[in-house]
């Protein structure tokens, strides 16, 4: 699969284009919803929180959605900026060589 060049969206990007301004919800009304904080929301909103699992599991079921699918949106974006905003991951030593086939006797 070839690398990505943009950075993956944000799943609180996600979640205010395609959740809370198409059903004009506050993040204030989402927070109710989703029984956590306001402050909680706005970070995730805003893009300065992540979505822990917990938090899939809510927007999960509020949105009837699968944890997964933000999960999975949280570990895209980690890993991505992971990968290009530091360089010293490549500084890591491969300790195991790549696994041999098991030949057996006939």
């Amino acid at each position: 699969m070839p690398a990505r060049k943009r950075a993956p969206t944000h799943p609180g990007g996600i979640l205010k284009r395609h959740y809370l301004e198409p059903l004009s919800l506050t993040v204030s009304q989402a927070a109710e919803a989703l029984g956590v904080s306001r402050k909680t929301v706005s970070k995730i909103v805003n893009e300065r929180g992540e979505v822990t699992p917990e938090m899939a599991l809510r927007l999960a079921r509020a949105f009837k959605t699968t944890p997964e699918l933000w999960l999975n949106m949280q570990r895209n974006y980690d890993l991505w900026h992971a990968e290009h905003d530091s360089r010293s991951w490549q500084r890591a030593r491969v300790i195991a060589a790549t696994p041999r086939p098991v030949l057996t006797a006939v």
